[in-house]
C-alpha cells in the first residue's frame, strides 16, 4: 500500500487548553480562558501545512467530556470541516477531574493511521508520555513525527522528556500566536445586580407560621443541636421542653417552605397578620402555588393561556434553532436563559402575552420554566451535577430570561428592566 503524501493534527485539548490558560491566566482552570475555536482550527491548519509541506488531511480533537456527552464547544467542533471529535470521559476524584480513555484514543488513532499509510505526517498536541509506544509505532511505519508545545508559563518543559526526545521535528506554540485564538477571561461580578426588597414576598416571609409548621420547625432545631453536640448530656434542658406560649413568636425559623406556606394560607386567606392585596408567593414554578380567592387550585387563570416555546415552533424553526445552537450559541448559562427568552417572545402571536408574563415578575411558569431549564440541559448544564442544575446555573438561567424579557417591556417596566433580582431562583428550585 503505497503512502499518501498528507498531514494529520491529533490535538489533547485538555493540554492545548489547560497550558493556555496556565500561560495567560494563571492557572490551567480552562473556564478562565474564552476560545474562538474557528480561528483556532484555522491556525492549527495553517501551521500544520505550512510545517509539513504538505496538505492537510484532518484534525482529531480528543477531549474529554461527563459520560462523554459532547458539550457546546465539542458540537461546534465537530460540524467545522475537516475536524473530528473524539471523546474519552471525564471523572471527578479527590475534588478534581481527571480525563479517562483520551490518550487511549489517541494511541489506537495514531497508530492505525501509520499502519494503513493514511498521512505521511503527523502533528502531536500533546505533552503526555503515554503517547511514546504509539510515537515510536508511527515512525517505525515511516510517518514524520511533529512534535508541538504550548510555551510554558514558567518557562520550563510542559511535555514528557521522552516524548519530546523522540520527535521528529519539534515547535513551540508561543503566545502570540495562542492569542490569535485564545484569550483570558476578566474576572466579572455577579452576572446580576442584588435583588430589591419586594413587599409581597416580605409580607409573607415575615407571617407567623401555623402551630403544625412551628411544632416542625423546633423539631428540625433540636435535631440539628443534638446532631452537633452529640456528646453532652442526654438529658434534655429545661428551655428545651417547656411549652412555648401561645402566640409566642417563633424561633429563627428562616424561609419557611411551599408546604409551610400551603398550610399558612389553606384557602387563599392568610389566617394572621394582615398581607397586601393580591400578595401570593411568587415562586419560579407554579408547584406549591394555593387555592386563591374566587379560584381552583392549580395553575393559576393568568398563566393558563401563555403558550410553551414548543407550541410556537415549527418543524423548520426547530432545525434552525439547533443549528444556532451548534453554531452561535456558547452555553453561558445567562446567555441561554436570553436565547430562549428571544426566541419565545419572536414568536409570540400576541404582544400581550409577553405582558402578562411580566406582570408575573419573578415567577417563571411552571410549564415555561421546565421547558427553559431543559433547553438549558443541551448545552451541558446539567452535567457533573447529578442530573441537577446547581443554583448558581439556575439563577443566571432565570435571570438571563428576565433580563431579555425586561429589555422588550423597558418602557413600561423600567425600573424593573435594572433589577432581574433571583427571587424567582431562590425560591423557584424546581423539584
Amino acid at each position: 500500500m503505497e503512502r499518501v503524501d498528507r498531514c494529520v493534527v491529533l490535538v489533547d485539548a485538555g493540554y492545548l487548553l489547560g497550558a493556555a490558560a496556565s500561560l495567560l491566566a494563571g492557572e490551567p482552570a480552562r473556564s478562565r480562558i474564552t476560545v474562538d475555536h474557528a480561528a483556532l482550527v484555522r491556525g492549527l491548519r495553517d501551521l500544520a501545512q505550512t510545517d509539513t509541506e504538505q496538505p492537510l488531511l484532518r484534525i482529531y480533537w480528543f477531549d474529554g467530556a461527563p459520560d462523554r456527552v459532547p458539550q457546546p464547544e465539542h458540537r461546534r467542533l465537530r460540524v467545522m470541516p475537516r475536524v473530528t471529535v473524539r471523546l474519552g470521559a471525564l471523572t471527578r476524584s479527590d475534588g478534581r477531574w481527571a480525563q479517562k480513555g483520551v490518550d487511549a484514543a489517541m494511541h489506537a488513532e495514531l497508530t492505525e493511521l501509520a499502519r494503513n499509510r493514511a498521512c505521511s505526517d503527523v502533528v502531536l498536541v500533546t505533552g503526555d508520555g503515554d503517547l511514546l509506544p504509539g510515537l515510536m509505532s508511527a515512525k517505525e511505519h515511516g510517518v514524520a513525527v511533529h512534535l508541538w508545545a504550548v510555551q510554558a508559563a514558567d518557562g520550563d518543559y510542559n511535555q514528557s522528556e521522552d516524548l519530546v526526545a523522540e520527535a521528529d521535528e519539534r515547535r513551540v506554540l508561543d503566545r502570540v500566536w495562542i492569542t490569535r485564538a485564545i484569550r483570558a477571561k476578566e474576572l466579572t461580578a455577579v452576572c446580576a445586580p442584588p435583588p430589591v426588597p419586594r413587599p409581597e414576598i416580605a409580607a409573607i416571609l415575615s407571617a407567623p407560621l401555623p402551630e403544625s409548621a412551628l411544632a416542625a420547625s423546633a423539631e428540625r432545631a433540636a435535631a440539628e443541636r443534638a446532631a452537633q453536640a452529640p456528646d453532652r448530656d442526654t438529658a434534655p434542658a429545661a428551655e428545651d421542653t417547656a411549652p412555648e406560649a401561645p402566640g409566642a413568636p417563633a424561633p429563627s425559623k428562616g424561609v419557611p417552605t411551599p408546604k409551610d406556606l400551603a398550610s399558612l394560607h389553606p384557602h387563599g386567606h392568610p389566617p394572621a397578620a394582615p398581607q397586601p392585596a393580591g400578595a401570593t408567593l411568587r415562586w419560579s414554578s407554579d408547584r406549591g402555588w394555593v387555592e386563591r380567592p374566587g379560584g381552583a387550585p392549580g395553575e393559576p387563570p393568568e398563566t393558563a393561556s401563555l403558550p410553551t416555546l414548543a407550541q410556537l415552533t415549527s418543524a423548520e424553526q426547530r432545525w434552525a434553532d439547533r443549528e444556532e445552537d451548534i453554531t452561535t450559541v456558547g452555553g453561558d448559562p445567562f446567555e441561554v436563559g436570553q436565547v430562549f427568552a428571544r426566541r419565545w417572545m419572536e414568536r409570540l402571536p400576541e404582544s400581550g402575552h409577553v405582558q402578562r408574563l411580566a406582570g408575573l415578575y419573578p415567577r417563571i411558569p411552571h410549564r415555561i420554566d421546565g421547558e427553559l431549564l431543559r433547553y438549558a440541559a443541551r448545552f451541558g448544564l446539567l452535567a457533573h451535577k447529578d442530573d441537577q442544575i446547581d443554583e448558581h446555573d439556575r439563577y443566571a438561567i432565570r435571570a438571563g430570561f428576565w433580563r431579555e424579557i425586561d429589555v422588550r417591556t423597558a418602557a413600561e417596566h423600567a425600573p424593573r428592566s435594572d433589577h432581574p433580582g433571583p427571587e424567582g431562583v431562590r425560591g423557584g428550585r424546581t423539584p
